[in-house]
């Protein structure tokens, strides 16, 4: 009698259906269930054990005023930017998801993070690489390390039987698509295996108390490859995204157990690997001799770090009967919602005019304070007049044309103070709270949009 049962399984959520389906009940995609077959089986033999990888036997159930409530351990990387993002380093235990494009340098980040931990016995598992080409890269680095160890395997059992010989600290998977678990009888990189082999290595992480890196796929849509139960699993979630044709690459927190999920790691791509970007406001704005019209220096804020960003706007007469609204590294409905306030509040003709606007350096905003800057470059280049140098706007419009106050802005003109900015323009009600703020940098409180295109012009 066969003991082999097949399911089919939705493969953008990974929900489960004894029969094929049309459309999902839980994601609603049409045409998207596989068959995949599961063995059930119990001549399998059994899963593995981690009672004795440490020597301690734990006893399951535990009052909870048992238990010690002392701050989790961490591990201090060599990378400042990957210990902002992960909350103040690497968590014992924990389980990490790291996913971004292809070619966007993630295999790269994490060699070399690995390597710099020296006093730790890193193991490097690779599913996708040989030891040759892992060398080449290292060596392109230029980072020794003895307590460093590479295995190339792709199946499960094989993975924890090296473990349990050489005890490692920290393991790293690259990548989670590649593995196979022999309990799961479909191919490497769909959804029962890799839901299986996560599983596996959560139970190794918190078990054996180890820290654990996956790095992930993300498909064409841009979200992570796998059922969405991958990202429920693990503990933190790391996005790795930039352009290719950018030095410049931002590590993204998507979900954090142990800490901030706002934080936000910026790097430069170079040819000895990622090199942390410890103030990225200088780099993000342009060093320029001339002054030019349309662009404007915003105040914001992404995680707990202040940035001072280049917001670029051009005005043109439309040669077309339909004007054209293109954007780079901004929302296009908001900048939309600003064109027609300034043609409401302002009397601005926008709607006969091209408007391309653009975030300097591949940055992607999503503060709502980058507002102020964007209106202020719009009407720059719509009178063709170049805005002051020493100039930098915080501030979020509304729908009546009022300038809207916005969250820490201490931290915000303290950074434009710091980069030589004379002067910040913000809402009149975030001014209240700075009655007694001792600062060089000369503020200017507006209420209304007419009030600040007076101002400036």
């Amino acid at each position: 009698m066969s003991k082999t049962k097949s399911s089919f399984f939705c493969q953008h959520c990974g929900y489960e259906s004894a029969k094929w389906l049309g459309k999902c009940p839980s994601c609603n995609q049409w045409n998207c269930f596989v068959e995949e077959v599961i063995t059930k089986g119990n001549d399998k033999a059994p899963k593995d054990d981690w009672k004795e990888y440490n020597g301690i036997a734990k006893i399951k159930t535990v009052a909870i005023n048992d238990v010690s409530s002392a701050e989790e351990k961490r591990i201090p990387t060599a990378d400042t930017e990957l210990n902002r993002v992960l909350g103040g380093g690497i968590v014992m235990g924990s389980i990490v998801l790291v996913a971004g494009e292809p070619g966007i340098g993630k295999s790269t980040l994490f060699l070399q993070n690995g390597l710099l931990l020296k006093d730790i016995i890193t193991l490097y598992i690779s599913g996708e690489e040989s030891e040759q080409q892992i060398k080449m890269r290292a060596d392109r680095l230029g980072i020794s390390n003895d307590n460093f160890y590479l295995l190339t395997e792709t199946d499960t059992q094989s993975i924890f039987k090296e473990i349990k010989k050489l005890k490692p600290q920290l393991v790293i998977v690259d990548s989670i698509q590649t593995l196979q678990s022999p309990f799961v009888e479909s191919s490497p990189g769909s959804i029962s295996q890799i839901r299986e082999c996560a599983a596996e290595l959560q139970r190794f992480a918190k078990e054996t108390n180890t820290p654990v890196f996956l790095i992930g796929h993300i498909t064409k849509d841009g979200n992570i490859a796998g059922p969405k139960i991958l990202e429920h699993m693990v503990d933190t979630v790391l996005q790795f995204e930039g352009d290719r044709h950018y030095a410049y690459r931002i590590l993204r927190t998507l979900k954090n157990r142990f800490g901030s999920t706002a934080e936000l790691g910026i790097y430069e791509m170079s040819g000895q690997g990622m090199r942390p970007v410890t103030n990225p406001s200088e780099i993000l704005i342009t060093q320029k001799e001339d002054q030019l019209s349309g662009i404007a220096i915003a105040a914001t804020i992404e995680g707990m770090r202040p940035l001072l960003i280049e917001t670029q706007a051009l005005v043109t007469q439309s040669v077309y009967g339909t004007p054209q609204r293109t954007v780079s590294g901004f929302d296009l409905r908001r900048l939309q919602l600003l064109l027609a306030v300034l043609e409401k509040r302002g009397g601005f003709h926008f709607g006969m005019k091209d408007v391309f606007v653009n975030i300097a350096g591949g940055i992607k905003a999503e503060d709502p304070s980058i507002d102020l800057a964007i209106v202020s470059a719009l009407l720059s280049s719509y009178e063709d007049v170049a805005l002051p140098q020493h100039i930098c706007f915080a501030g979020e419009v509304g729908l009546s044309g009022e300038i809207r106050a916005v969250n820490r802005i201490e931290q915000r003109i303290a950074e434009a103070e710091k980069l030589g900015f004379e002067k910040i323009i913000l809402s009149k009600y975030n001014a209240k709270s700075l009655v007694n703020l001792k600062s060089s940098i000369q503020i200017i409180a507006l209420g209304k949009v007419e009030e600040l295109y007076q101002l400036l012009f």
